[in-house]
């Protein structure tokens, strides 16, 4: 990808200010420039200093790539972070969203908000009169997925007409992977085991944005899916506030871990993904994780410079 600063800061133009809720805010020409500023960041060839600007992270649930990546992000940015954990903030105490948003926009000049309802971060943006980024929710987890696609840019160096498969729980990352890949012309073929599958809402929803020819496969069958992919990714099978369902989960994923046999039925040069952490054993062995194809700590560090980037767009730094 050739060093395009000017071409970059116009693609994302309209970025600023905004909110970054979902992978679908932002439309295929904003999220590729994103990632090109990203590895511009990555690589040390763009230095950009926000000016003493303070993100405000408000986390509900634990977290440790999310909070790290964006606290080490900010300060590169030359900008501060305010953890605003809600146990030690009136929020635990039942102060009202809508006051806490509209306070908190008149301390801070972005928040980072990591929860569990969509509905939540929703509320954020329409109260807060500053961006409000989706750090996770169980609905989407739009972060990761532009790290996701990130690494496999530098992977193989283009996106569009490359495949990715998912394998195991239809969950927040598997809707953020269908949606950012459908916009950037990434095929997405999802295998996960009956009952599991993402929201049909989810599915539509990036069926209907997809670039041409770009295709979203959903099915039940591990192999099916991984056949021919380029990228062959997993996350853990419960997600957090499911640790209760461990033991039924596991019994229906048996079958959904990703290991050499699966990435033998891949692309020869295929890589591996994992968001983690991971449950070694579970849905990933050790070996993938440690073996050559693996991308998956390439992958956590990615966290960093792309939420660099998204910083620096929202807060017009370019």
């Amino acid at each position: 990808m050739a060093e395009n600063f000017h071409g970059v800061a116009a693609s994302l133009s309209g970025v600023k200010g905004g909110d970054f809720l979902s992978s679908s805010d932002l439309c295929s020409d904003e999220i590729t420039a994103l990632i090109e500023l990203a590895i511009q960041l990555k690589k040390g060839n763009r230095r950009i200093d926000l000016g003493n600007r303070v993100l405000g992270l408000i986390f509900t649930k634990a977290s440790t790539r999310t909070r790290v990546s964006f606290q080490v992000a900010m300060a590169r940015l030359g900008g501060q972070t305010v953890d605003l954990n809600p146990q030690v903030t009136q929020l635990g105490r039942g102060e009202p969203l809508k006051d806490t948003a509209r306070v908190l926009s008149r301390f801070c000049d972005v928040l980072a908000v990591r929860t569990f309802a969509q509905e939540e971060i929703l509320d954020y943006a329409k109260w807060a009169s500053i961006p409000v980024i989706n750090a996770l929710t169980d609905l989407e987890h739009p972060c990761q997925a532009l790290a996701d696609f990130m690494t496999m840019q530098e992977a193989f160096g283009g996106l569009r007409g490359q495949t990715l498969a998912y394998i195991g729980d239809g969950n927040n990352v598997a809707h953020s992977l269908m949606i950012c890949g459908a916009l950037l012309g990434v095929n997405i073929h999802i295998a996960t085991p009956e009952g599991f599958e993402p929201l049909p809402e989810v599915v539509e929803k990036a069926s209907s944005i997809a670039l041409p020819e770009t295709t979203i496969l959903l099915n039940n069958d591990p192999s099916a899916a991984v056949k021919g992919a380029q990228a062959i990714y997993t996350d853990v099978w419960a997600s957090m506030g499911q640790e209760q369902e461990f033991l039924e989960r596991k019994k229906s994923f048996s079958g959904f871990c990703l290991n050499n046999e699966l990435l033998e039925e891949a692309d020869s040069n295929a890589i591996v993904m994992h968001c983690l952490p991971a449950h070694r054993g579970e849905e990933i062995t050790s070996e993938l994780i440690e073996g050559q194809s693996s991308r998956i700590f390439e992958q956590a560090e990615n966290r960093l410079h792309a939420q660099q980037a998204l910083l620096a767009a929202l807060l017009g730094g370019l």
